[in-house]
């Protein structure tokens, strides 16, 4: 794929300041914690806001106004084409002080990297309620996988709250509809690239019954990617975006008359693609692709595939059946431990080859599993836990103990220094035991917060927490192991469509903790 990177302008400077989570949320719960991972956050942001990154938008677009996920996509790729080109076609701006993002990142090339769930986020990817792909989700929720029917009016409304909190603690956000979009119309590079993935999921066909054999010689140009070539090339940016988030097929039926043809239509909507977390995992090496267990949802894969490769974004590596990885299943818990639930959706599998592969990058790896449960309400694990901090996390308190009857299992692989290959370290540890060993401090949620998404929260770092159920929240900040602050924030009308706050978020960057200066 040739990206837009390759004929991307320097421009001003621009962007959106952070505002500390205290700070956003009134006075810190309890009055405490906080105050660090506040300032080291701050000391990370350039002068823009952009965490580690400090990089504005380019070109044209920083005299423009634009939508905030436009000025973020401008600021991602402008980094990409900085720290993947070795003779970028303009010499760089300077940064702000503090650390860059080559040193953030390790140097090299821009690359994704999550190593710990409490490191401070810095790229998160979304996916916005709109469109038609979503109208069509919402006529038959229990068919679209949703848990109840939508209102997608509230819904576009708590998912755009939802941005602007994250911006609101500098995060740059980027929109799938925005990524696709950008550069499009300046362009031709872009502009073919996604007409190409229109063109890939526009399909033309002959509807039940009839025969190309009754249709004139002259017509049958009508049913050839040519005609369809034309028919795309003509179409506007939203046009491109449309079909190829609702996968429509065109059935022809020979009409004899006016212009030869009538048409019926079938459409295949990614109308789950809100939830941005399932179609990859970011590790300590980078970005996988998934394999998703529900056949409707597979073309999420390839579509956000194009979003990394236009963004410049390495992907190290991606699941073949019959493994299945879902990204809600996975946790970084930092530079030694990476983490995954496998039941109802991920299988073990697929958590062999990310160890064969190498695609983890950490020494030990925690496999949960999910032998005893398998409920569609608790599908993936961070339906059950999360990480809030250093030594903190919640968890499900019906699945903690050896006598749950719902209880999760651990089997731990190591890598052997030798080899380099995973081996069986330990198994069958019950799960809320492995997580105290790990010097971890259990935060028990109830069974009905849990169906409340209680458990499904965003950690953008530092024990900076998002969470959209209140008494969670409170139960959260007022136990003694917690040290940070949670942001409330109403999800109901995307928790109606089955996920919350973690679900309908990829971080694709977040600063490791040994470049910060908090802990």
């Amino acid at each position: 794929m040739e990206t837009i990177l390759e004929s991307i302008s320097m421009g001003g400077r621009g962007g959106t300041s952070p505002i500390p989570i205290g700070a956003a949320n009134g006075a810190r719960a309890g009055g405490r914690g906080g105050g660090a991972a506040a300032s080291a956050l701050s000391g990370l942001l350039g002068a823009d806001g952009a965490a580690g990154i400090g990089l504005g938008p380019i070109g044209a677009a920083a005299g423009m106004a634009h939508a905030a996920s436009f000025v973020d996509c401008e600021t991602v790729l402008r980094h990409a084409q900085i720290q993947n080109k070795p003779k970028p076609t303009a010499a760089p701006m300077a940064v702000a002080s503090g650390p860059r993002a080559s040193e953030l990142l390790q140097g090299g090339p821009l690359t994704a990297v999550q190593e710990d769930e409490d490191q401070v986020a810095q790229v998160v990817i979304v996916c916005e309620p709109e469109g038609s792909s979503l109208m069509m989700g919402g006529l038959h929720p229990r068919g679209s996988l949703y848990e109840r029917p939508v209102n997608i009016e509230s819904a576009k409304a708590h998912h755009a709250h939802f941005r602007q909190v994250l911006r609101e603690h500098g995060v740059r956000v980027l929109t799938v509809r925005e990524i696709l979009a950008h550069g499009v119309d300046e362009h031709m590079g872009a502009r073919v690239e996604l007409e190409n993935l229109a063109t890939s999921t526009l399909k033309y066909q002959m509807a039940a019954g009839a025969s190309i054999d009754d249709i004139g010689e002259e017509h049958r140009f009508y049913l050839t990617d040519g005609y369809k070539r034309e028919v795309i090339e003509h179409m506007s940016v939203t046009q491109l975006i449309d079909i190829i988030l609702i996968n429509p097929t065109v059935h022809l039926t020979p009409s004899g008359r006016d212009t030869g043809f009538t048409a019926s239509y079938t459409f295949e909507p990614l109308s789950n693609l809100v939830y941005t977390r399932d179609q990859q995992i970011t590790t300590c090496r980078g970005i996988v692709m998934g394999r998703l267990r529900s056949q409707q949802r597979q073309r999420e894969v390839e579509l956000m595939r194009f979003c990394f490769n236009k963004l410049g974004l390495p992907i190290i590596g991606e699941i073949e059946a019959p493994g299945f990885l879902e990204g809600g299943d996975f946790f970084p818990m930092g530079e030694d431990l990476a983490m995954v639930g496998i039941g109802l959706r991920s299988n073990m599998e697929a958590c062999q080859q990310l160890m064969d592969r190498d695609l983890l990058g950490t020494r030990r790896f925690a496999v949960v599993r999910d032998d005893f449960d398998r409920n569609q309400d608790r599908m993936h694990l961070d339906c059950v836990f999360s990480v809030l901090g250093s030594g903190c996390c919640i968890m499900l308190e019906t699945i903690m103990g050896q006598a749950s009857p719902t209880r999760r299992l651990v089997d731990e692989f190591a890598r052997d220094p030798i080899s380099g290959k995973y081996k069986l370290a330990r198994s069958g540890v019950e799960f809320a035991a492995y997580m105290a060993g790990e010097g971890y401090s259990i935060i028990p949620i109830a069974h009905d917060h849990q169906l409340a998404y209680g458990c499904n929260v965003l950690n953008l770092g530092g024990s900076r927490v998002i969470s959209v159920h209140a008494p969670s929240a409170r139960r959260i900040v007022a136990h003694p192991a917690f040290k940070g602050d949670v942001r409330v924030i109403d999800f109901s009308s995307i928790t109606s469509m089955y996920g919350s706050v973690h679900c309908a978020s990829q971080v694709v960057m977040r600063v490791p903790k040994r470049y910060g200066r908090h802990t």
